[in-house]
This record gives C-alpha cells, sequence and structure tokens, in this order.
C-alpha cells in the first residue's frame, strides 16, 4: 500500500517560471515529500489532447483556440483536484480567483545561471542556450498577450510565495515551501 497523501490547508500547489528557473526540480521534490501527484506543462498538454480526442500533431492547427480550451480545462482541474502539484508556465496565472489553491512562483535572479542550466540539462552550446531561451520566451509572451491581453503573467502579487533559486540551491528551495505550506512530517 502506498503512502499516503500529506494534509494540508490547500487542495492544490501551482509552481510557475521561466525555463531553467528551477520550478520543475521543486515541483519533482515537493511531490515527492508530500505524496501528491505532480503534473506538469508537457503531461497536462498530453493529458488534455488524450481527453479532448485530439491528436497531438493536429493540435497546432489552431493554435490559439486550441490553448483557450487548454486553460479552460486546466482551471476545471484547478477547481476539482486536490493533493495535486501543478507546475506550468502559467499555472499561477490560471489559479487566480480559484480557492484552495497555493501559488508559488521559482525565479532565478541571473539569467546567466538560468543559460547554464539548460547548457546542462540539454546538452547543448551556450550560444544555442541563449538563443533557446530568447526565443521561447519572446513566442510563448508573444501569444499569451494576444490571448490575454496583459503582459502581467508573473506579477509576484499573483503568488503566495516568491523563491529566487540563485540565492536557494534545490534542498533549501523546498524547505522554504514547506514552511510556507506548514508542513509538519508526521513523528
Amino acid at each position: 500500500m502506498g503512502k499516503t497523501p500529506a494534509k494540508l490547508a490547500h487542495r492544490i500547489i501551482t509552481i510557475s517560471g521561466r525555463v531553467a528557473s528551477g520550478a520543475t526540480t521543486l515541483s519533482r521534490h515537493l511531490a515527492h515529500k508530500l505524496n501528491w501527484t505532480l503534473w506538469n506543462g508537457g503531461e497536462i498538454y498530453r493529458k488534455y489532447s488524450k481527453d479532448a480526442d485530439i491528436p497531438l500533431e493536429r493540435t497546432d492547427l489552431s493554435a490559439d483556440d486550441y490553448h483557450l480550451k487548454l486553460d479552460n480545462y486546466i482551471k476545471e482541474k484547478l477547481k476539482t483536484e486536490k493533493n495535486l502539484i501543478m507546475e506550468s508556465w502559467l499555472s499561477g496565472f490560471n489559479a487566480q480567483g480559484i480557492a484552495g489553491i497555493f501559488k508559488i512562483f521559482v525565479i532565478c535572479s541571473v539569467d546567466s545561471v538560468r543559460v547554464d542550466r539548460l547548457v546542462n540539462r540539454e546538452n547543448i552550446t551556450i550560444d544555442a542556450a541563449k538563443e533557446h531561451l530568447k526565443r521561447r520566451e519572446e513566442e510563448n509572451f508573444k501569444k499569451w498577450q494576444r490571448l490575454y491581453k496583459t503582459a502581467n503573467f508573473w506579477n509576484r502579487r499573483f503568488y503566495d510565495l516568491v523563491i529566487d533559486t540563485y540565492t536557494n540551491g534545490p534542498t533549501q528551495t523546498l524547505e522554504i515551501a514547506l514552511r510556507a505550506i506548514s508542513y509538519y512530517p508526521p513523528n
């Protein structure tokens, strides 16, 4: 029999952050520590495509419409699920106004560290990592601005906790998050 999920005041924890900020690392560690289910952006994308009976290779045909439907799907899950860590760029933004959710925003205040993380993770050159970060973030921001009519996706006031992974390593980041959600391991 598996471990019992930790009981907390919140049903869901969202973790948002830019590429190579440390959001995925924190979400994995937190899900493991709490014994909660983890959904990351890619998993959410694939699950929605399957539930909506949309072949993955066809999701870009009407990208804006698909993206808005995916966001609605995420919002419905945020309203109904429990014991869930949801990690994606916009999970905290999508969770605004939904009760029972603790929203964490992970930043890395030094971009060269993000580049280094991407170089090591993807085994690419520094120039390729810089280009990847720039292109991916610019494309996403343009799309989000068009869809949501705002550029305020990561305003810190939307989040319950902001952690800088430049000044905090993975263990410290996890400890900060656990304290913030008032998690105390059973004796």
